[in-house]
């Protein structure tokens, strides 16, 4: 859990720090969404998941694609978490 304890009164920057943190969260869940999409596609393709049983058997460029875009969606829903998590205390 992340814990952020902010001290003001000030009911606009309140909504500000939680707008921004939805805002952030948002775009982080539509860019998990969109990559998770690139990743299906590309294994449906190709019926495999296994980096070992596609080599050579594929356009190299295309394989390394799909491995960056699987690190980076697994990158993604770390991130995604951790937003998530945050907890806001006004003191």
């Amino acid at each position: 859990m992340i814990k952020l304890i902010v001290q003001t009164q000030n009911d606009w920057a309140r909504r500000k720090i939680e707008t921004a943190i939805a805002s952030e969260r948002t775009l982080l869940q539509k860019a998990v969404h969109k990559t998770e999409g690139k990743v299906k596609a590309f294994e449906q393709k190709h019926g495999c998941r296994d980096r070992a049983a596609l080599y050579g058997k594929i356009d190299d460029m295309e394989l390394l694609e799909w491995e960056g875009e699987s690190e980076i969606l697994e990158m993604m829903k770390e991130q995604l978490a951790s937003l998530q998590e945050i907890a806001i205390e006004y003191q």
